[in-house]
């Protein structure tokens, strides 16, 4: 990036200029990335990512003394932000809080900078918090065995085909972290307490299929081996890993979109794209999930085939 573009103290995107801090902090210092480094890699990605980030309330998961310091979750947005980020005030037992919105890249420039490592978009927008239009099927590994992964990807193959059963078209991502995550695009005519119903209900049919591989059951002494089909993150104010977010893990792994095919290729795990490695990508290929919004599908009629199939 030019001088002319980013000096010490600030960077201009667009028509904001984004105040900067201590850009040489190494937040992976066994790879030497900096602050400065996270910030060029967001505004890298800005396009592809702000369509999964816009006007949708977000926690920050921040880490001020780098990945392997202390972090927290930071969903209350600080006095101190700027006046132009966009924020949504939101209820909570006992009261409310105000939650910010990232509507453009350079909001997510100024937070990068706030050393928010991960955004964790929810899956409702700002303007109908309980009108989720995601849903979120979270497939990790079980513990042990050089062989979890490809459980895992057996596993998104046959999440993935049901919900195609179903009349959905599911889009696949590795999270940066353990895992694969699906994702399924839906109108906004059905509440939270639905959606997850619906999301419970087919991984139930999926484990009584596979009763040997997968389950339902959340207690992992239960579960005897068996991949786990998590479908927590559907229920009001959660929220799931945005795409081509960096994870506070080693080496600044990336939650990356894939094409479907690439499922079953040889060097996938959950961390196969890094902060370093997935621009070219991107250059490269494009975005996998470009025009996922056509792929939007009602929940009704899925959940009527549903009813065909249990």
């Amino acid at each position: 990036m030019s001088a002319e573009a980013r000096t010490k103290d600030e960077m201009r995107v667009g028509s904001r200029r984004v105040p900067l801090s201590n850009p040489d902090k190494e937040l992976f210092p066994d790879d030497g990335i900096t602050k400065a480094e996270l910030i060029d890699y967001y505004r890298s990605v800005a396009r592809p990512m702000l369509t999964h980030l816009k006007g949708r309330p977000l926690v920050m998961e921040r880490h001020p003394d780098g990945y392997r310091g202390k972090s927290f979750f930071h969903k209350d947005v600080p006095g101190y932000f700027p006046d132009w980020i966009h924020t949504v005030r939101v209820p909570k037992e006992g009261g409310s809080l105000t939650m910010a919105v990232c509507d453009d890249t350079a909001t997510l420039v100024y937070l990068a900078n706030q050393a928010c490592i991960t955004p964790h978009p929810w899956l409702s927008p700002a303007n109908c918090l309980d009108c989720p239009d995601r849903l979120v099927f979270d497939l990790d590994p079980s513990e042990g065995g050089g062989d979890a992964f490809e459980t895992v990807r057996w596993s998104a193959h046959q999440l993935g085909d049901l919900l195609t059963e179903l009349g959905l078209r599911p889009a696949l991502m590795t999270t940066g972290s353990r895992g694969l995550h699906l994702l399924v695009l839906r109108d906004r005519r059905t509440d939270f307490g639905t959606a997850r119903n619906f999301a419970r209900r087919v991984a139930d049919v999926l484990a009584a299929r596979h009763s040997d591989r997968l389950t339902t059951e959340p207690r992992k002494n239960k579960r005897r081996g068996r991949l786990y089909l998590d479908t927590q993150r559907n229920a009001y104010a959660q929220t799931s890993v945005a795409p081509y977010a960096v994870r506070a893990r080693p080496h600044a792994p990336v939650a990356t979109p894939l094409d479907w095919d690439e499922l079953d290729e040889p060097g996938l795990s959950a961390q196969r794209w890094t902060l370093r490695a997935l621009p070219e990508r991107l250059d490269t290929y494009g975005d996998p999930w470009k025009g996922l919004s056509r792929c939007r599908r009602s929940l009704t009629r899925a959940a009527k085939r549903l009813d065909d199939l249990s």
